[in-house]
């Protein structure tokens, strides 16, 4: 199932996210058109988070020097595919401008950011031998996806079903489809760590930092007068 859109009112124009999907196009687009592979591979290697890297203190790993920690920031505008670019971006897209809506432009931007800076940290945590490169926006998205859900539970998010090609949408509640999207990636998660045999392509523990730190966080962001919107 695809979210096409959603159905909450947004009262302001959400120039944080919109520069948000900006920037993440931008760098990927640079990268994959316009500079050699060898040295978008050093930016990812770079500027994603490379737990292991940071596993022992401050060392130098594989050539990398220690950074200040500041992977756990850039990585989140770093994408591996179209794909993985196009659907971040996407869900940025449906879910985010309300958020930002309720929050303020400086303030969402502070709480994306630190939903992101969690979402990497628990991933490092559970997962701090790891020599591929974390990237991506997911881990802040999932605190973008824990506001709303706290914020518009009974909004309705419309999805499309691609069943054989067939044009057919559903309306479900926001409550159900974040709730549904959680317990996938709990799911997951516990899998890499239960299931010795299981080898994860994707930062499910970040996903769930991210969601984690936005169910605590949100309402500290949250503009003085929300309730009255």
């Amino acid at each position: 199932m695809i979210p096409i859109r959603d159905t909450a009112p947004c009262y302001s124009t959400p120039y944080v996210s919109w520069s948000i999907i900006a920037l993440c196009s931008i760098i990927f687009i640079v990268m994959t058109f316009l500079l050699p592979d060898a040295i978008s591979y050093q930016i990812i290697n770079q500027y994603g988070m490379v737990p292991l890297r940071y596993a022992h203190g401050w060392q130098s790993y594989n050539g990398l020097d220690f950074d200040g920690y500041f992977s756990f920031v850039s990585n989140l505008f770093l994408h591996a595919s179209w794909w993985h670019l196009l659907m971040n971006m996407w869900f940025i897209w449906i879910f985010a401008d309300n958020v930002e809506d309720r929050m303020g432009h400086w303030r969402f931007l502070a709480y994306y950011l630190t939903c992101g800076i969690a979402a990497t940290l628990l991933q490092w945590y559970f997962d701090p031998l790891l020599t591929i490169p974390v990237v991506g926006a997911s881990g802040a998205i999932a605190g973008v996806l824990a506001a709303y859900f706290f914020l518009y539970p009974l909004e309705r998010v419309i999805l499309w079903v691609p069943l054989f090609f067939l044009p057919i949408v559903v309306h479900v509640p926001a409550i159900a489809f974040l709730g549904v999207w959680v317990l996938l990636q709990l799911d997951n998660a516990t899998s890499t760590v239960f299931l010795s045999n299981v080898q994860a392509d994707v930062a499910w523990w970040a996903h769930l930092g991210g969601f984690i730190a936005g169910c605590l966080l949100y309402r500290l962001f949250l503009k003085e007068n929300w309730q009255e919107n």
